[in-house]
């Protein structure tokens, strides 16, 4: 399997690993592991979302979500949704969890794994309402872009994990980018794009670091928004 990602070093402070070390039994959703070989198995069946939440509110899958802090205020100011979000890099992980108890929020849990596992092993079909990607790798050299998230099969398995109605919305900075996904998305046939193009910029949505960054180097930020079809 191509993987989106790759694991780089970054500082892990000594705060971001007291958070993962205390509350990581606590927010993270465990990935099934097969009990003899410790290998991640393909065979535990999908996670049951009311019970990993104890209630019935919508839910949102974060893919990648950096440092934490947009999503904690994502989450702050819109407490009857559900969080799942998905990161492998741990010192956002333990940002994220040092948030969520700074901030008091009962509405995040976090998969440390592939988001392209999590989406086609463990997430039940027809069971999102959204699903957020802000600023993804862009794997800018031509021999890495295989690597993109937001591309087909990849948002075919998207798709198939959003409610009828249920929303794909991409940020990025990265025009090659931008344009390879608009294509991508609107190809997946489940998919409608509620713009003619790029879509208006989202008020709601609260500015990350990288888009600082982006900005900073004079990038153009593009936004996706594509709906899936009123059928299942």
């Amino acid at each position: 399997m191509v993987k989106s990602y790759v694991i780089r070093k970054g500082h892990y402070t000594d705060a971001q690993k007291k958070a993962y070390d205390s509350l990581s039994s606590k927010y993270l959703i465990p990935v099934p592991r097969d009990s003899l070989t410790s290998e991640y198995t393909v065979n535990a069946g999908k996670l049951d979302l009311k019970k990993t939440f104890f209630n019935i509110s919508n839910v949102i899958m974060e893919i990648g979500f950096g440092s934490g802090t947009t999503t904690a205020e994502i989450a702050k100011v819109n407490p009857d949704n559900n969080y799942i979000c998905i990161e492998v890099h741990r010192p956002g992980i333990g940002r994220l969890l040092w948030e969520i108890e700074k901030r008091n929020l009962s509405n995040i849990r976090i998969i440390e794994y592939d988001a392209v596992f999590v989406a086609e092993k463990m997430i039940p079909n027809n069971s999102l309402n959204a699903i957020h990607i802000f600023f993804p790798d862009p794997w800018p050299k031509k021999r890495h872009r295989k690597r993109r998230l937001v591309q087909r099969p990849f948002t075919e398995i998207l798709a198939n994990c959003l409610k009828p109605e249920g929303y794909i919305y991409m940020v990025t900075d990265w025009e090659d980018y931008a344009d390879h996904a608009l294509e991508e998305l609107t190809m997946t046939s489940s998919l409608k794009n509620q713009y003619n193009g790029f879509a208006l910029p989202q008020k709601w949505r609260p500015k990350t670091r990288f888009e600082q960054k982006g900005l900073e180097k004079n990038h153009v930020i593009r936004e996706l928004l594509f709906i899936k079809n009123n059928i299942v």
